[in-house]
């Protein structure tokens, strides 16, 4: 395992009616942003829990933000809240929402076009403090530095990291998932499940307890996935699932140990392209990046095979298909396909994507930063 720095300064409030707890992290003289989606939260009580906790301190709120939020999105709540003079902002709802609050905290300090900012790197000159009450887990934006952001006048999307923009705090209440739709808790625990693998799944380099953590995820992703869908308002299986997918990106499971985004590079030019959901889009190509580099890949897709799946007998070959089939199952009983054409994707979308990626630079991409743009045309033609 690899020398390392591990920092996480979010603080979690976990469990039943912790939305209260905002009460004790939001200074009582701060002027609060309220950050939201379309209004389910108006829906099933944790907008008047929010605004309890909130009490008398000055709120503006900013509605509307979109999954994958766009840039103007963020651009224009940047106006309003430098017009309100507003000092903290408060993200309630997935991660999408906090996704954009992270890009607002930074460019609401930070003179200059968005995007020009945003996909140079972010380099903010100031940020404005965080809040979190997530309510559909799966990001795990709750508790990182990441926030991915959208520009879809130029079907571009883009991830940056700023250690500033770790939230101050985040409240994970599992109630407040009971009223997703069964497509967003099988988004969510899917988009948790590949961030896992996408840490996990590269070559052995001495963290034994890093895949530890990592099979324990992954595990319990795998059991109460399924239940999730099945029993929407059983606290315990909704908690796990919160719990298991704040873990799965919280920097935790890669400290120390390599990691290969190449699933992740390759669906958010899907997402930016097509307008595909991030977990679908991550559902449609991670079996298809797994057996093109089954043999770099070989000695870990063994162990996962036979930690995660039981797969011990037969050789090595046979295990190793086995073990991507059983993922892609996994996938395929949460409601997510496994091949773009499910989507309506197809063949003539590959040279798009590989146009993107030359465009974003990304031409050595992987743990060992060996895969090609030849690659990943093989990835995508294996995904149709």
């Amino acid at each position: 395992m690899r020398d390392f720095t591990y920092s996480n300064p979010t603080r979690i409030h976990f469990g039943k009616g912790q939305i209260a707890r905002a009460a004790l992290e939001v200074p009582t003289a701060a002027r609060v942003a309220l950050l939201a989606g379309a209004g389910s939260i108006r829906k099933n009580g944790v907008y008047d829990q929010v605004k309890a906790a909130l009490g008398e301190r000055l709120v503006t709120e900013v509605w509307d933000i979109e999954p994958n939020p766009d840039v103007a999105t963020v651009a224009g709540a940047v106006t309003q809240i430098r017009a309100e003079r507003v000092d903290f902002l408060l993200a309630v709802g997935g991660g999408s929402v906090v996704d954009a609050a992270k890009a607002v905290a930074g460019l609401a300090l930070t003179e200059g076009d968005a995007w020009t900012i945003l996909s140079k790197g972010a380099r903010f000159t100031g940020v404005l403090p965080i809040g979190v009450v997530m309510t559909l887990p799966g990001t795990g934006s709750e508790a990182n530095q990441a926030a991915a952001i959208s520009n879809r006048a130029t079907s571009q999307k883009i991830v940056f990291l700023n250690a500033s923009c770790f939230p101050r705090f985040a409240v994970l209440d599992p109630e407040t998932t009971y009223s997703l739709p069964p497509k967003q808790v099988s988004n969510g625990v899917v988009d948790a499940f590949v961030h896992v693998l996408e840490q996990y799944l590269t070559f052995p380099a001495g963290g034994a307890l890093q895949d530890r953590l990592a099979e324990a995820i992954l595990a319990t992703l795998l059991e109460l996935g399924p239940l999730a869908l099945e029993k929407p308002e059983d606290y315990e299986v909704r908690a796990n699932v919160m719990w298991a997918a704040s873990l799965a990106l919280n920097g935790l499971i890669g400290a120390g140990v390599p990691q290969d985004w190449t699933t992740h590079n390759l669906g958010h030019e899907l997402t930016a392209l097509f307008g595909l959901d991030h977990a679908r889009s991550l559902a449609a190509v991670l079996p298809a990046v797994l057996e093109v580099r089954r043999e770099q890949k070989q000695q870990k897709l063994l162990q996962y095979g036979a930690r995660i799946f039981g797969l011990s007998e037969g050789d090595e070959a046979t295990r190793v298909t086995a073990t991507i089939a059983r993922t892609a199952a996994f996938f395929e009983q949460m409601g997510l396909p496994t091949r773009l054409s499910a989507h309506g994707i197809g063949e003539e979308a590959i040279a798009r994507v590989l146009d993107q990626l030359k465009a974003a630079r990304r031409l050595r991409m992987g743990e060992r930063l060996d895969v090609t743009l030849e690659h990943a045309r093989a990835m995508l033609t294996r995904a149709l």
